[in-house]
């Protein structure tokens, strides 16, 4: 597969996600570790066939977990917060 299939792992939907889409018309996604905003933009806007206005990333540090006396760490992982243009939307989950 090539890699710019890969640049977006996986769309965010949690109640901040649906809040900033309702306010700032931002959609949240999981991006690989090493994607950088040029990339980031450039992959949504052929994927999802949208105009992206901006991206803002954040590097997201995994928890340390405990299973009984043993220690493990949950691994790193980077969010990008996209910003759509005026009147873009995605639609993850389609409305009856």
């Amino acid at each position: 597969m090539r890699r710019e299939y890969t640049v977006v792992q996986a769309p965010l939907i949690t109640e901040k996600g649906t809040y900033v889409n309702e306010i700032g018309n931002q959609v949240v996604f999981q991006v690989r570790s090493d994607a950088n905003k040029i990339e980031i933009k450039r992959v949504v806007e052929k994927l999802f066939k949208v105009k992206v206005v901006k991206v803002r990333t954040a590097n997201v540090l995994g928890k340390t977990r405990r299973v009984g006396r043993s220690l493990g760490r949950r691994p790193d992982w980077k969010k990008a917060y996209v910003t759509l243009g005026e009147g873009q939307r995605i639609d993850f989950f389609e409305q009856v």
